[in-house]
Formats: structure tokens, C-alpha cells, sequence
């Protein structure tokens, strides 16, 4: 009203506007505003903040296992790096330098040890008749290995741990074996006695036992290699001495005489070594790098004592051990074939013109050192890591035929020819239920003895 010269509108919008500005102001929106922006920073604060941490010396201890806190219960700090599992508790460490020959169970049963190793010497005092090698034809051969059976009476534990190596006694009267394990025992077991005192058990290394052999020239001496060191049980002195220690780990090794008084030893990381049993001390003759990344097995020629065949990474080949130097060592021949480690390489026994191999290619070669490969085929060789891996074998009594581990179900042991050909699986669903990785055959009698990954042998 206070405005005649506005139109009726314009007085009308007028007048919306005050009453709009009235009410809003008693709305009070700013105090509002001012309340929540105070509630937005203060009140947000209070609701999303989170509690001080306590200081140090207020916060009680929690309690952690000793375990966790990697401490012995002696309150003593552990190592770094544990040693093997279960091993240092069960075993003590075995020290350098000679040991007597006592079992594990020390004098519980010395009498009964007295027994097995009165065995021993007794059996390694006769001669084998028919001491030079023979071989038969494939039809009489096959007959003698249908013959061939598996009893409950001939499937013992002889060892705690996984069988890395066998060794079988030359003896015709008495079925005599030796299984060493991953864990340095070393199981003695006498066959033909059906009892539970027919095997004992020795400690004579500290790791897994790679590589046995009872002497060609005196069964009396059973020579054992570990990483560490290659011993000779010689029980006509109840002693196991040391002949070779080494700081490198060892893998395998051979005799390069038929006076087993010379050795060509392999290392893990390639090297090969040559060993005298007759120099004083645990040193070595001769120390050659063959250029090799790693060193599975080593095997002397049966005929020409010279030559030695090397298995390692892919490679495998021959060396003269009369020309080994320390480093530069070319090969006198080299067997190519396979595209992944191979496991092992071994001369036929009789002729040693032919050389059988187990590769991780999953393949089997028969080779010979002067023509080339001979046959090739596909075999399942994937033991995988809790399981020793497959070494295939010559049979001391047939120049053509080898024996090998196998994958198959029912759980068997295969003997093939040099051409491929499966000449026999040996099996019982009753008393052989695992993976008998290693194997070793009697020089002359119609006895095979396989090793599983418990320390059980199998005598067939």
C-alpha cells in the first residue's frame, strides 16, 4: 500500500516476497545451519574416531607358542635352518673315522647279532661256482623268471625311512641283503632266517645312503656311500671304517678294479673323484671336473675297467679315467637321446656294448657306445618327490635283459629286453602293494629283491 505507483502485479509479488522473508526468518535456518556445520565437524569426530593406541609398557604381552617363537623348550633359539625332520631326535650324529659294528637296539640282542653277522663272514668265506658271467636263450630265460614267486615270509622291513640303495650278497647257499635308507641306517637282513631276528639295523651315516656294493673281491666288505662319506663294513673286524669324507656331497660310486681297491666316485654337483682304499687317510687320489651340472651315477665298463659312463642333467657320457685331469676333461663318447635329468646309465654286465638309461622324459633308452640308440620307449617314470627315483638295471646273468621300478596297478616290478619288448612283470596283489623303486639281482641265482619308500624289501 505504500506504493501507489506499482501496478496490482507487481504489488501482489511485492507483498509474496515479504511474507516469504518473514517466514523463512522465523524459521531461523541459519542457526540451524551454524548447529549442523558444528555437529558435521565436531559430532563426526566423536563418532568416527578411533581409540589411541596404549603405549608400549601399558599393552600386556600376548602369549605365543614356543613354536612361533622358533625356541626349543630348553628356552634355547633354534637354527635358521632345521636340520632333517626327525632325524637328529631318532639319530644321534654319527661321527667321523671308524664305528663299531653295533646295531641301533645296541646289546639288547647281541647274541642274536652275533648270529646274522656270524652269517656274514660264513657265507663270504665260499667262493661262487660259476664265477664267470652267462647268459641263456630268451625262452629258457623267461621260463626261470615265471618261476619266480613272492611269499609273505619274504617281505620284511628292514630299514625305518625310504630305501635309496640295495645291495644283494654274491653268496649260492644264503639269500643275504643290505638296504641303506634316506636316514643313514643301513638294514642287514638273512633271508632264509623266517624269524624277526633275522635283520638288525646300524647307523652308519649321517644322510641318505645312495650307492651299496658287497666286494667283488671279499662279500666280507659291504661299501656304503652318503653325502658326506664312503664306509666299508668289514665284519670280520665288526667295524665300519671310512675311506673317503669329503665337505661336497657325494652321489655314487663304483669299482674301478676287480681288487675293489680302487673307486670312482660322483658328486652332486658334477665333479667326479678318483678314491684308493690302500693310501692312509680319507683323502682322494684325483679331483676332474667333467663339466657335467650334476652327477646321478657313475659305472665302471665291465671289460675295459678304464672307462666310466657318467648320468647326470641330460647329459650322458664316457671318460677314460687314464687321461682325467682337474679341469678340461672332454668325453670319449657322449649318448644323446634324452631332453630332461637323467636318473641313471649302466653298462650290460657281460659285454658292456650296451648302456641303459631312466630319463624324467618319462622314456627308457637301451644305447650302444659306438653305434647310437637302439631302442626308445615311453615309460612312466614320475615317481614324484616322495618316492626314489627309477635306476633301470642290467641282470647280472643276461646281457640283454633289465630290470626297472614301475607306476602300474597292480603294483609290480617290469623286466624288459634291450628292444622294448616286456618280458615279465613280477607282482603278488597280496603281499607287494607299493612302488619298489630300487631293485638289485643276484649275480647267478634266480633272485630279484626290490625296495619301496617304508623300508620294506620284497624277495622274489
Amino acid at each position: 500500500d505504500g506504493y501507489p505507483q506499482l501496478s496490482a502485479y507487481e504489488r501482489k509479488r511485492l507483498k509474496n516476497i515479504t511474507e516469504n522473508a518473514k517466514f523463512f526468518a522465523s524459521l531461523k535456518l541459519h542457526e540451524v545451519a551454524a548447529r549442523l556445520r558444528k555437529i558435521a565437524t565436531k559430532g563426526q569426530t566423536n563418532v568416527t574416531k578411533r581409540a589411541k593406541p596404549k603405549k608400549a609398557e601399558d599393552e600386556t604381552v600376548r602369549r605365543r607358542s614356543m613354536r612361533l617363537q622358533r625356541v626349543e623348550p630348553s628356552g634355547i633359539p633354534m637354527l635358521e635352518v632345521p636340520a632333517q625332520p626327525g632325524a637328529e631326535e631318532e639319530y644321534p650324529q654319527v661321527p667321523a673315522g671308524p664305528l663299531p659294528m653295533v646295531p641301533e637296539n645296541q646289546l639288547e640282542n647281541s647274541k642274536l647279532t652275533e648270529d646274522l653277522l656270524t652269517t656274514w663272514m660264513r657265507i663270504s668265506e665260499t667262493k661262487p661256482d660259476g664265477t664267470e658271467k652267462r647268459t641263456c636263450d630268451m625262452k629258457r630265460y623267461q621260463y626261470s623268471l615265471n618261476s619266480m614267486v613272492l611269499s609273505e615270509d619274504n617281505v620284511k622291513k628292514v630299514v625305518k625311512n625310504r630305501i635309496c640303495s640295495i645291495a644283494i650278497h654274491p653268496s649260492e647257499s644264503t639269500i643275504f641283503v643290505a638296504a641303506g635308507d634316506k636316514y643313514g641306517q643301513i638294514g642287514l637282513w638273512n633271508v632264509n632266517c623266517k624269524t624277526e631276528e633275522g635283520a638288525h639295523v646300524f647307523i652308519p651315516h649321517n644322510y641318505s645312503v645312495n650307492c651299496m656294493h658287497f666286494s667283488p673281491f671279499n662279500p666280507a666288505h659291504l661299501l656304503s656311500l652318503s653325502h658326506d662319506a664312503l664306509r666299508c663294513g668289514d665284519v670280520t673286524r665288526a667295524v665300519f671304517d671310512e675311506i673317503y669324507r669329503s665337505e661336497e656331497s657325494l652321489s655314487s660310486f663304483d669299482f674301478l678294479e676287480d681288487n675293489a681297491s680302487t673307486a670312482i666316485v660322483g658328486y652332486w654337483d658334477g665333479n667326479v673323484a678318483v678314491v684308493d682304499r690302500r693310501t692312509p687317510g680319507t683323502s682322494l687320489e684325483l679331483s676332474a671336473n667333467i663339466g657335467f651340472k650334476i652327477t646321478r651315477t657313475v659305472h665302471v665298463h665291465p671289460v675295459n675297467k678304464q672307462y666310466f659312463i657318467a648320468a647326470g642333467s641330460v647329459d650322458v657320457c664316457i671318460y677314460d679315467v687314464r687321461y682325467l685331469k682337474s679341469d678340461g676333461n672332454k668325453p670319449v663318447s657322449t649318448l644323446k637321446g634324452h631332453t630332461k635329468s637323467v636318473a641313471s646309465a649302466y653298462f650290460s654286465p657281460v659285454t658292456g656294448n650296451r648302456v641303459v638309461t631312466v630319463c624324467a622324459d618319462d622314456k627308457l633308452s637301451s644305447l650302444s657306445p659306438t653305434i647310437a640308440v637302439l631302442s626308445t620307449f615311453r615309460h612312466n617314470n614320475n615317481t614324484g618327490r616322495w618316492l626314489t627315483r627309477f635306476r633301470a638295471i642290467w641282470d647280472p646273468k643276461q646281457e640283454d635283459c633289465f630290470v626297472v621300478g614301475s607306476m602300474a596297478r597292480p603294483r609290480q616290478i617290469e623286466i624288459f629286453q634291450d628292444t622294448g619288448k616286456l618280458l615279465h612283470s613280477f607282482y603278488n596283489v597280496d603281499c607287494l602293494g607299493s612302488v619298489c623303486s630300487i631293485n638289485v639281482v643276484h649275480p647267478s641265482k634266480n633272485i630279484l629283491v626290490g625296495g619301496n619308500s617304508s623300508g620294506r624289501l620284497h624277495v622274489f
